[in-house]
């Protein structure tokens, strides 16, 4: 009788375990998708921040630190908000949600250095390097030696400019083609 007793106690904290992994899961995804109070930045937005971090790699001013380079990139974007250094952002700020699958136009950071994500797939970003304004990948022995990278996702404030924000990512789209 004790080892059915026992069987059943290892049962229960099996079943409590994998429940307590399911919630879990299910949180992650739904700060992954924004579910939260404030809606994140949508994948198309995301895109539109990457065609102007790419096209800003022609104009970039190479006195910029990482952060003021992100800082200006979102604010030209039609996604403005309060500068924070890449400590801070590491940390976390109001304006950005910490994600678990980063997407194009999500931040990855480590504590003294962000950058945008471009292609998740390829694991590259965009930044400010000793090179200057470039893409690399977050997956570099560099980057990798730096400590683990975090992810954020911009939050869209209550009663934002959609609108105005898919002008500008249509503007910015028709300008990148002509260029190219």
């Amino acid at each position: 009788m004790p080892f059915n007793v026992r069987r059943g106690v290892l049962v229960l904290i099996v079943v409590g375990f994998l429940s307590v992994c399911a919630s879990a899961a299910q949180r992650n995804v739904a700060q992954d998708e924004g579910s939260d109070k404030a809606p994140l930045l949508s994948k198309n937005e995301g895109k539109t921040v990457v065609a102007v971090a790419l096209d800003s790699r022609h104009n970039a001013n190479s006195r910029r630190d990482c952060s003021h380079l992100v800082h200006a990139i979102f604010e030209q974007a039609g996604f403005p908000y309060q500068y924070a250094n890449s400590a801070s952002i590491y940390t976390g700020v109001s304006e950005f949600r910490q994600v678990g699958r980063p997407r194009p136009g999500d931040l990855v950071v480590w504590p003294g250095h962000v950058g945008i994500v471009l292609n998740p797939r390829q694991h590259s970003f965009f930044s400010a390097l000793r090179s200057g304004a470039d893409v690399d990948s977050y997956n570099a022995p560099y980057w990798k030696e730096r400590g683990r990278a975090r992810f954020y996702r911009y939050v869209k404030l209550a009663g934002g400019n959609a609108r105005a924000t898919d002008h500008r990512a249509s503007r910015l789209k028709a300008a990148t083609l002509e260029r190219h």
